[in-house]
């Protein structure tokens, strides 16, 4: 795949772990469950869009423009909520995005200019513009387990186990 790729890897909780590990060790393949576990985490993971809340239980930080002209933070154009997606395999379940800015948003961070000294910026409703040096992005982790996606992942492993199909509500 060409272009750039930026990875975060969230381990889960030792309990998901041995219990993921223990149905490998039995069943090899775990493909079904690994996208059982991708759906949910999808869902719940633009569901935090919706409530602007990280994964910790804590809310973010709203943005200027979400303070200034309604909405919510990070749902703009929706274009980041709309990108999470998640892929499966045997053995593991992805979730994520594909779009670069991503990152500063997740991890949070500090925007300087490539070319010039400053970054410019157009003011809402046509008042011209701003121009600074830096631009400071607080996280707003979006990505990764809250404790309510850990006991979901558990109940949808040991309804594999029982050999029950995982069901996902969106």
């Amino acid at each position: 795949m060409a272009g750039v790729s930026i990875s975060a890897r969230v381990a889960g909780s030792a309990a998901i772990d041995a219990r993921l590990a223990a149905l490998a060790a039995a069943n090899g393949d775990l493909s079904d469950l690994m996208d059982g576990i991708g759906l949910y985490l999808e869902s719940s993971t633009i569901e935090r869009f919706d409530t602007e809340t990280a994964p910790d239980g804590s809310k973010w930080t709203p943005s200027r423009r979400a303070r200034e002209q309604g909405g919510k933070t990070l749902t703009d154009s929706a274009r980041l909520k709309s990108s999470i997606t998640h892929r499966a395999s045997a053995t593991e379940a992805e979730v994520g995005t594909n779009l670069i800015y991503a990152r500063i948003h997740q991890m949070g961070g500090t925007i300087r200019p490539k070319n010039g000294d400053y970054l410019t910026f157009a003011l809402p409703g046509g008042l011209g513009f701003r121009r600074v040096s830096e631009v400071i992005m607080p996280a707003r982790p979006f990505l990764g387990l809250s404790a309510d996606d850990e006991e979901e992942i558990l109940a949808l492993a040991e309804d594999y186990e029982r050999g029950a199909v995982p069901e996902i509500e969106g």
